[in-house]
């Protein structure tokens, strides 16, 4: 049987393992994909530390995949190897669950996880459920295609379901991993687009990258500087920091919201006045689905949007996931996979 080289964790909390295993087949209604780039993700850690329940190592990380349709199992017609395409977070559906029948794409018991209730893309080869593939535009590098999957996907998905409508003043907290795309990603739908952030030196990237409006939130209430500008109709807090995200409630304008896509265990500071006065709300947003992938993928590759990345082969992926995780990162990590 033919070999493969893949990165596991045997246990949590375990180390990384280069190994070889048997390139995997197919089952019915799954195809696999030779993996040409997988983005490392802050959420690999549920992983690497065993945060998720029930993970069954030894267990391959990565959601953020790019590659090529390899084969296909028995009932798979929509799919022909050769194809290029990307998975991400989302590892298909459970069809008797009602959720999954509507189409909904929530944090469901039901839900296959990629990484996590399969292996993911820390290997040459990887075994996905058909429903959980996504089309990649020809004109779009898989090492640049692999951190949308994730990363594009929650700020682009998030924003387009936001309310929010062209010329609205919608500001982006944070121009990290996340916040990088979704400046590129709300001056490409039309918004009045405001970047947030830490300290002077961040402007000159967060123009560069479309921003309107640059303010410095150690320079003064950021709160304030939305509402000199009008009041934000959407701030979307890519950040995951509480305190930071909480000083911008005041800054949300009538009728306006903060999406929260920014994953922080603290919890956020705010009183139920500064939300009646002014009819603000707070909402969630957890990525989205493989059509999801697709409209991220067509709109980056159409408009130009691209990720600032860190490139590592598959054999350094323990010093690529340090690097991500310890912030010296400043954008996206890519293992490239020949």
């Amino acid at each position: 049987m033919s070999r493969m080289k893949a990165v596991q964790i045997s246990k949590p909390g375990g180390n990384f393992e280069l190994v070889e295993r048997n390139i995997p087949e197919p089952a019915r209604a799954q195809v696999r994909i030779k993996v040409e780039a997988c983005g490392i993700c802050h959420s690999d850690a549920l992983v690497k530390e065993g945060h998720w329940p029930g993970i069954q190592y030894p267990r391959i990380p990565g959601h953020e995949i790019a590659g090529r349709i390899d084969a296909v199992g028995e009932g798979v017609t929509q799919w022909t190897p050769g194809q290029r395409v990307g998975v991400g977070w989302h590892g298909g559906h459970d069809f008797t669950c009602e959720s999954c029948r509507r189409g909904d794409f929530v944090l469901c018991k039901n839900e296959k996880i990629t990484a996590i209730t399969h292996d993911g893309g820390y290997a040459e080869y990887m075994i996905s459920p058909a429903e959980a593939v996504a089309a990649l535009p020809a004109d779009l590098p898989a090492a640049e295609a692999a951190p949308l999957l994730c990363a594009g996907i929650t700020v682009f998905n998030a924003l387009r379901n936001s309310g929010a409508r062209a010329g609205d003043l919608v500001a982006i907290q944070g121009i990290g991993g996340l916040g990088h795309l979704a400046i590129q990603y709300a001056r490409q739908m039309g918004f009045r687009t405001v970047a947030i952030g830490r300290g002077s030196d961040k402007e000159p990237l967060a123009r560069k990258l479309g921003a309107h409006e640059y303010i410095d939130s150690a320079a003064g209430n950021p709160s304030q500087a939305l509402q000199k500008l009008g009041g934000a109709h959407v701030v979307l807090a890519t950040a995951p920091d509480s305190k930071s995200m909480s000083a911008l409630i005041d800054g949300v304008g009538p009728s306006g919201k903060m999406m929260i896509v920014g994953a922080g265990f603290e919890s956020l500071t705010v009183t139920p006045l500064q939300l009646l006065g002014q009819r603000r709300t707070l909402q969630g947003w957890p990525s989205g689905s493989a059509i999801d992938w697709e409209d991220t993928l067509k709109f980056s590759a159409l408009t130009g949007v691209r990720p600032m990345i860190e490139r590592y082969p598959l054999e350094k992926a323990a010093e690529a996931y340090e690097q991500m995780i310890t912030g010296r990162a400043r954008f996206r990590v890519v293992l490239t996979i020949a």
